[in-house]
């Protein structure tokens, strides 16, 4: 069945790229516009927001869909080997530039254009060097650039201390080949004395392991959970809530929608926001005022701190004097 539903996807993609290369050309005027993919590894609403705001800072520069450019976006729906063949099949059907939203598609995207003249625009890749899809932020060269998501880490565990000033072990669940996840995993465990913290990590492969990694670190003992931006763990969020809440212990997330998800609290960036900077720097490469290569790595890191009162309830947790000022929403708040 498993094999059924990749060929089913494999044929859906190749007939969906075939059909959009056909329609380019506006049959009255003649003009081509140029095609743009956008590639997306998962649908959680972090990475939802980037590609809304991608398409506005492509708008702010000129580049509205259907009229001058044409945008194909395609999910990979949490499987990194769709996002590879969807790329694939857009570098074979020559679009104009490919985007990749988050780690592994932007991933997925350069790996599939580096041997062409086809630029690459990220947007949410936290540690594009890991990655390995540029050679350094300042100086990309690879033909490949975008904006990162740079967490508050250490405003971050501030948060976790002030919420909870006896707890001792920190929980973190992460996905092992995740660049980015790696990334803030061994950033975290550097502050962690700082504040008194242990950090118990658990690794997982894929998004099946979610809710018995959740399990697991919850079985260590620990305090609390925090989540970073590894896709697997957000797109899969409700199974870490389930195990914590069944301990009745929080989980802080890094990013509102978590929080509006039922993560207690997070110090987060403007997902919008990142989108809508990515978009910027797409247009001027379109436009041929920057090359990709080029062009430096745009770091977002302004964070704001967000807390839920519906879990602050629940868990029984005062907020803290210092946080009285930070945004209040409830679960599911839109």
């Amino acid at each position: 069945m498993k094999s059924f539903k990749k060929l089913t996807v494999f044929v859906l993609c190749v007939f969906t790229v075939m059909a959009f290369a056909s329609c380019t050309k506006n049959p009255v005027s003649g003009e081509t516009k140029l095609k743009i993919g956008i590639i997306q590894i998962a649908p959680h609403a972090s990475l939802d927001n980037c590609y809304e705001g991608i398409i506005a800072g492509l708008k702010q520069a000129g580049y509205e869909d259907g009229k001058n450019i044409k945008i194909y976006y395609q999910n990979a729906n949490g499987e990194p080997s769709t996002g590879d063949m969807i790329a694939r099949n857009m570098v074979s059907s020559k679009y104009d530039m490919l985007i990749g939203i988050a780690t592994p598609t932007a991933m997925s995207a350069y790996s599939a254009a580096k041997n062409t003249d086809i630029p690459v625009v990220f947007s949410a890749v936290s540690d594009p060097v890991a990655a390995g899809i540029v050679k350094t932020a300042e100086k990309p060269e690879y033909n490949c650039t975008g904006t990162s998501d740079v967490l508050n880490l250490e405003a971050q565990i501030k948060m976790i201390r002030a919420f909870l000033p006896n707890a001792k072990k920190i929980g973190v669940l992460y996905t092992t080949s995740e660049p980015n996840s790696i990334t803030h995993l061994n950033q975290f465990k550097e502050l962690a004395p700082k504040y008194n913290f242990e950090i118990v990590a658990v690794g997982i492969t894929n998004a099946s392991e979610v809710a018995t990694g959740a399990a697991s670190l919850v079985s260590k003992g620990i305090d609390c959970i925090n989540n970073f931006t590894d896709n697997n763990v957000v797109d899969n969020l409700s199974s870490v809530l389930n195990a914590a809440n069944n301990a009745k212990i929080p989980v802080f997330g890094s990013e509102v929608e978590q929080v509006k998800k039922g993560c207690i609290a997070a110090e987060g960036i403007d997902y919008v926001h990142l989108g809508r900077e990515t978009g910027l720097m797409a247009a001027k490469i379109l436009k041929g005022e920057a090359k990709a290569g080029e062009t430096a790595v745009r770091k977002i890191s302004d964070s704001t701190p967000v807390y839920n009162k519906d879990v602050l309830t629940a868990l029984g947790i005062a907020l803290p004097d210092e946080y009285k000022g930070a945004q209040a929403i409830t679960l599911n708040s839109k």
